[in-house]
């Protein structure tokens, strides 16, 4: 606009120039008497230029009259567009400056401001498709009354950096999100926050004046928001234990948290003496203030209980275990309610040892409790033999002086007592009887008893003392058994088993007894001449004694042999 307005002035010097005489001329005239007045360079125009072929009576009065790019030089292609008279704007005296009316404008603010034919968006305009008019009017260009936000395509912070158009505030939130992020150009409040891109801790805005903070019954943490928190919802969250300052009950109290169950184990302790935050389970258990018993959670269910092969008892596990390690125990038999050998069987606990007398009995019937020895022996139900623990390594066995025996303990003692003894079985006696029969470990032969080096059974039987059996000589010095009325006596005239022969000479024959019972008439050898035997000739009464024929005793006549016997009971 500034270019056309240029030229136009030139072409208006030129007509003045060339038309010098011509406003000689007309200079004479007074135009104002037609009513019409020139003014500026209208004086200088020629009259014919307006007058065409001498007519004066109706030519244009209005500017558009003449300026029609036909008659005079018109709105060029490049003016603005606008329905207002030329004078709205130009005076005669000069095109430029033209004192400027928006009124009229028909075209766009940017067809005119475009920084060509007028000023347009500078460099620090808001970066905005709009139309200057959406924000500006004719009357003032600062200050605009609004912003209409609608076609603005810079970012917010262009404009709103406390220069342009205000700013952030000095308590805005620290962000280095843009204002639309939160704020509409509608209103500035209420904003749709959006915590994309803000800078700060959220402690400085959540902090119970400029938004929302930590409640009265928060957990207390000195954790920033978003360690549990998302900008998306408040809850659920995804609770991080980091930095919480207070102790787990403070929250896991079965309100705020889950806290312990009913059947959770028994203690004062705080959760986290157990558990862990990365997981409730597995836990790192601490026996540590847990006031129930043990059986309240060593049942089998809420954690191990006693075994199948545990022993049998009714006391807690504390009476044997500790918390440290559930072996070794110190094992307390007191309220054990099975049997010795339901945990002593060689298995669970030491058992009978292999040299342990052998018995159906339980251990308390021998040992107690307290030490497995010195034990209360009591023989009830031992199975074995007497001298399979009487050996003299377990129990005492057969002193040295002991009867000589083969039989087992049993057959002469009894388990109440050792002696006396309550019968003694000869049966299984190996040794000779003096060697118990002595006077002093058994009864002995008494004062008047036969003198004699035989053995008590020689004459004697287990059974009984007395009757005595009948004696049967076994010395080779003994003519033999006698069926007669002969006593012991009347050989054994001293009461002793040396015996004084009568008639030394014939021993150990008959007639070392019975010389003076021979009867030499009737023992014939020969009949005649008559000859008789002497005693010494037939000493063994029991030997022969033949009759001969004559004294050559070659022959003989009859034959006699064993005449006489012991075993016959007479002579």
């Amino acid at each position: 606009m500034i270019t056309a307005m240029r030229f136009m002035m030139i072409l208006l010097g030129l007509l003045v120039f060339s038309n010098t005489q011509v406003f000689a001329q007309s200079a004479k005239f007074d135009h104002f008497t037609t009513g019409y007045v020139l003014t500026g360079a209208h004086k200088v125009v020629e009259c014919s230029r307006c007058h065409s072929q001498g007519l004066f009576k109706g030519t244009p009065r209005y500017c558009f009259g003449c300026h029609n790019s036909t008659v005079a030089i018109g709105k060029s292609a490049n003016h603005i567009q606008s329905s207002i008279a030329c004078d709205d704007c130009h005076t005669t005296v000069s095109m430029i400056p033209a004192r400027f009316d928006h009124r009229g404008v028909m075209g766009s603010c940017q067809t005119c401001h475009n920084d060509v034919t007028a000023e347009g968006k500078g460099s620090r305009h808001i970066n905005t498709l709009n139309n200057c008019e959406a924000c500006h009017n004719t009357v003032m260009f600062d200050r605009v009354p609004r912003v209409d936000h609608g076609s603005v395509v810079g970012p917010c912070s262009t404009c709103h950096n406390g220069s342009t158009a205000r700013g952030k505030h000095g308590g805005h939130i620290a962000t280095s999100g843009q204002c639309d992020s939160c704020h509409t150009t509608h209103s500035w409040k209420t904003a749709s926050f959006d915590h994309t891109g803000v800078t700060g801790t959220c402690s400085s805005c959540h902090n119970g004046t400029q938004a929302t903070g930590k409640s009265g019954n928060h957990i207390q943490t000195t954790a920033q928001c978003d360690s549990c928190h998302t900008t998306r919802a408040w809850v659920p969250a995804t609770f991080n234990h980091d930095n919480v300052t207070g102790s787990c009950s403070n929250c896991h109290n079965g309100t705020q948290a889950t806290g312990k169950t009913s059947d959770h184990v028994q203690t004062t302790a705080q959760c986290d003496t157990c558990h862990s935050t990365r997981a409730w389970l597995p836990a790192n258990f601490n026996h540590d203030n847990v006031s129930g018993t043990c059986s309240n959670c060593h049942n089998g269910v809420q954690a191990t209980g006693k075994t199948s092969d545990h022993v049998q008892t009714t006391a807690q596990c504390d009476t044997c275990h500790s918390t440290n390690a559930w072996l070794p125990a110190n094992f307390n038999h007191t309220n054990v309610t099975g049997t010795c050998s339901t945990c002593h069987n060689g298995v669970q606990a030491t058992g009978k040892t292999s040299n342990h007398i052998l018995t159906t009995a339980q251990c308390d019937s021998c040992h107690s409790t307290n030490a497995w020895l010195p034990a209360n022996f009591t023989h009830a139900n031992v199975t074995g033999a007497c001298e399979s623990c009487h050996n003299g390594t377990q129990a005492t066995g057969k002193t040295t002086d002991h009867i000589s025996t083969t039989g087992p303990c049993e057959a002469c003692h009894t388990t109440n007592s050792w002696s006396p003894v309550t019968r003694v079985d000869h049966a299984y006696v190996t040794g000779s009887c003096s060697s118990c029969h002595d006077g002093n470990r058994a009864e002995g032969k008494p004062g008047g008893h036969f003198i004699t080096t035989q053995q008590c059974d020689s004459c004697h039987t287990t059974n009984a003392w007395t009757p005595v059996l009948t004696y049967r000589h076994i010395s080779p010095n003994y003519p033999g058994q006698h069926v007669s009325s002969v006593t012991c006596n009347s050989c054994h005239t001293s009461n002793s088993e040396t015996i004084i022969w009568p008639f030394a000479g014939y021993q150990p024959d008959c007639a070392g007894c019975h010389t003076n019972d021979y009867d030499a008439g009737e023992h014939k050898k020969v009949d005649s001449p008559r000859i008789l035997y002497t005693v010494g000739e037939l000493r063994d009464c029991s030997g022969a004694c033949h009759e001969y024929t004559d004294s050559s005793l070659t022959t003989i006549r009859e034959r006699r042999t064993g005449e006489h016997r012991t075993n016959r009971g007479d002579w």
